[in-house]
Formats: C-alpha cells, structure tokens, sequence
C-alpha cells in the first residue's frame, strides 16, 4: 500500500516546530508519513524489491566505498512508497553502540508511562554515576546531578545528545539492557540484542554477539517505532521529535543527504572504528525512506569515519531521489 502524500516539511519547519516540547503534533507526525498504514509500504520482514537488478550499480558503489575506507560497510535503505531496497551485508551482525538509546526510549513510552506521569518522575543519581558512564554532556551537569532529571529530560539527553548516563538511567528504570532485548522481541526483531550498559556495550570486539543488531533489523525497528504501529500516536509523536532534534548527527547521514530532506537519527559510535547512523529521512515529496549505515574497522583504536557514513548517505540519496515525482 502506497503512503498518502502530503505536503514536504523542511528540516528548518522540523526543528520549528518543536524547539521546546517534547515531540510534533499528531498533525505534524500524520504529515511526516507516520501511522499504521505505512506497515505495509516498507513491508516489514519481507524482502520486498531487496537485491533488485537495478541496484546492481548502487551495491557496486558500496563495494567500492568498504575498500577505499577499509572498512566492513553495512547499509539497509528502503523507499516506503516503492518498497525498493538496497541491502549491503544487511544480515550481517554489527555493534549497536547508541543506536539502542532510540530503543530504550520507545521501551519507556510504552511498557512505563502512562499519561505522562512516569515521564515527569524526577530520577536523582550521583555525580559517580555519571562520571563511569561516561560521555554524559548533560547529566553531568552540576544543576542536573544536584536536582536529578525527570524521565522525560534523561529521553531527551539520551536521544539528542547520546547522554550515556541518561540512558543507563533509563536502562535502571526498566530493569536491565535485557528488557530492551525483549522489546524488540515484541515489535517483531528477533535479531537486535542488548546485554550490557554504557560504556561497556561499546567495546564492540569483532567476534562478539553481544550487543549487536544487523542493518536490516534495526532499520526496520526504528520504521516500526516511527512509521508504524509499535507506539502509540502520542508516543510516536514525541519520540519521532527528540530524533528530528538530534545533535550528534550533523558529520554522518545529515552531511551525506540533501538540505530539503528531513531527517529524524540516532548514531552511535564504537571501538574498532564503529560509526553508526539509523533513521527516517523524508524526500521533498513527502515519502519517507528507511536508513541504516553501520560501519566497522579492523583495529581497536581506529577512529569513527564519518565520511564514509556521509558517502553512503549522499549515494543512497541519489539512488533513491530518481524515484521522486
């Protein structure tokens, strides 16, 4: 089924939009092409147009861009409208780092909360707490470690700011990074796992399972959480609006993608080189696109590469710009 369509939303009306709350209006989120109907445009679980001939030149590009990086590239992209998509080592395992922060979020919003009350629930910790969490650039506050942080605050510094502290904190309040293994479970990914904290999970040691998801499963989580029926509108709503306003993503999928695209990510970033960006971007025509660009190198210390996360997102714009009306 083809998404309706509607009128574009720039990035500079996204960020408009909702520069103080929490999320955009069901309005809004309705004309970002999110609701239950979409679950069948982007065709969760089936290969739908996956491995097409015409994508032969694109995943010889990819190719290309693995060797001149040295790196291991993993690329799940899928056009909601057409269903076409462009898969690159898609089921194959990759380290999560913070991409699970959007995970745990949704968790929150929908076994926790109820009308809002646990996410006005202010949460105390330690300025130790933050500090072994590691990079906690708003927890770590002084205002914030003497007062604590509601539910909601830690969901917003974890989503735009990859707060580690917040979202261990977040982790505590569910239980443990099992539970969001289970989630995923119940939202139809049965590959994407969780099992340990920040900063550990970001060891990312290339024979490990732990900690792990593939391009095509958390792509096609984070469609669940932001196109489909996973959340409830509400929480759709404000969950897709803490992505909108990501901070952390200007140097990878954002760099690499058109200015009139609008772009709701999260990244994540590793040992062993992993960089990591996973989204929805919506063309000028309104159609929302899946992103997932994972990224690995051989050695420990080898630093995040941005540019070939841009590379990536600039090719798979101009594959998927060609099918714009």
């Amino acid at each position: 089924m083809a998404c309706t369509r509607t009128r574009a939303v720039t990035p500079a009306e996204g960020i408009a939009l909702y520069p103080h709350g929490p999320g955009p209006s069901r309005r809004t989120a309705l004309a970002l092409g999110s609701g239950a109907a979409l679950t069948a445009a982007f065709a969760l679980g089936s290969g739908a147009a996956e491995a097409a001939p015409e994508a032969g030149g694109v995943l010889a590009r990819l190719r290309r861009l693995e060797r001149e990086h040295s790196a291991r590239l993993g690329v799940f992209a899928r056009d909601t409208r057409t269903g076409r998509t462009v898969a690159h080592r898609a089921g194959e395992r990759f380290p999560m780092a913070s991409v699970f922060k959007t995970l745990a979020a949704a968790a929150v919003l929908r076994d926790l909360d109820q009308d809002g009350e646990f996410l006005a629930r202010r949460v105390r910790y330690t300025r130790a707490y933050a500090d072994r969490s590691g990079f906690s650039p708003v927890t770590g506050t002084a205002r914030n470690v003497s007062g604590g942080m509601t539910v909601a605050e830690l969901c917003d510094a974890a989503l735009r700011f990859s707060d580690n502290a917040a979202a261990n904190l977040l982790l505590d309040e569910l239980g443990g990074p099992a539970r969001v293994t289970r989630f995923c479970r119940s939202i139809g990914d049965r590959v994407t796992r969780l099992d340990r904290a920040e900063p550990e999970l970001n060891s990312a040691e290339p024979w490990r399972v732990t900690d792990t998801t593939t391009p095509r499963a958390i792509g096609l989580s984070y469609a669940r959480l932001v196109l489909g029926d996973a959340l409830e509108p509400h929480d759709r709503e404000r969950l897709t609006g803490w992505m909108l306003r990501n901070t952390t993503g200007a140097e990878r999928l954002r760099r690499g993608l058109p200015a009139d695209w609008l772009l709701a990510d999260k990244t994540g970033s590793g040992r062993h080189g992993g960089a990591n960006d996973v989204g929805i971007a919506w063309r000028p025509d309104g159609t929302p696109v899946v992103l997932a660009v994972l990224t690995t190198r051989p050695e420990e210390d080898a630093p995040a590469d941005d540019p070939l996360v841009a590379r990536t997102a600039a090719l798979l714009a101009e594959e998927f710009g060609r099918g714009a009306a």
